[in-house]
């Protein structure tokens, strides 16, 4: 359960249907976060559309530096709730670390445990000779390519105002020594209520093949905040058994007012 968080987090990068894009997320400047920013989301999961809690993922952003050159550290926890972890407890850890001045990816940590199964993966991406190094090999890579948690906040920096409803916006992802070709659709704004409060939002859809976990087509809707921050408000989804909402549930040290808030 706890992976469908993060996974929901990114997008569900790696269920997005491929595409060829001229990229989206390229040539990026930061617009709508900083140091410090912490936001956690709530999943719950529902069978007869009754929610209950499932487990919460905490993101956080600092500043470092890696191979001398400054860089945001995200780091995305999960973990399930204590009453679930004698069904099955999951302890996720994502980190990206992505050049402050380029906005892309330097390096990418993957740690995974999830019951009795565990997942460790480690990205090196080397700008000068334009290769992924992981556990597996080097990996030829394209000028502009992102990893699942940059990718978000780069799209975080989107001006969205320039897309049409309908709109795909492309972005290529290199992730478990894959480079894929994805998108998320523009569907306009509207206004959405979650249990933090109501807020003036931009929609979003990606496109999602049919899988073990959720269903194919159009099926996902996801929120962030009509403002500068560009925060995630809420995630929907029905999946295989059942369906899922995530809420953001608390921020702090956003670079901006969260003015989208309605009440």
């Amino acid at each position: 359960m706890q992976r469908i968080i993060l996974l929901l987090l990114i997008f569900c990068a790696t269920s997005f249907r491929q595409i060829e894009p001229t990229d989206g997320l390229c040539n990026i400047r930061n617009t709508s976060f900083k140091e410090g920013e912490s936001l956690t989301l709530s999943v719950y999961y529902a069978v007869a559309g009754i929610y209950v809690k499932a487990g919460t993922a905490i993101v956080n952003t600092s500043l470092t530096t890696l191979n001398d050159k400054p860089v945001y550290h995200i780091t995305a926890i999960g973990t399930t709730n204590s009453s679930y972890n004698w069904i099955f407890k999951v302890e996720d850890r994502y980190e990206s670390y992505i050049d402050t001045s380029t906005m892309q990816p330097a390096k990418f940590v993957r740690r995974v445990h999830e019951g009795s199964y565990k997942r460790n993966e480690d990205i090196a991406f080397n700008r000068t000779t334009n290769t992924a190094v992981t556990n597996k090999g080097v990996y030829k890579m394209p000028e502009c390519v992102q990893d699942v948690i940059s990718a978000v906040f780069n799209a975080r920096s989107l001006d969205y105002s320039k897309y049409k409803i309908n709109e795909q916006i492309p972005f290529k992802m290199f992730l478990s020594n894959e480079l894929y070709n994805l998108y998320i659709r523009y569907m306009g704004k509207e206004t959405v209520k979650t249990r933090y409060g109501t807020f003036n939002a931009i929609k979003l859809k990606p496109l999602l093949i049919k899988g073990e976990m959720f269903k194919g087509g159009e099926k996902m809707t996801l929120w962030i905040s009509d403002d500068p921050n560009h925060i995630p408000l809420r995630v929907e989804s029905p999946i295989a058994v059942g369906s899922i909402k995530v809420d953001l549930t608390d921020y702090r040290n956003l670079r901006y007012p969260l003015s989208s808030r309605i009440k």
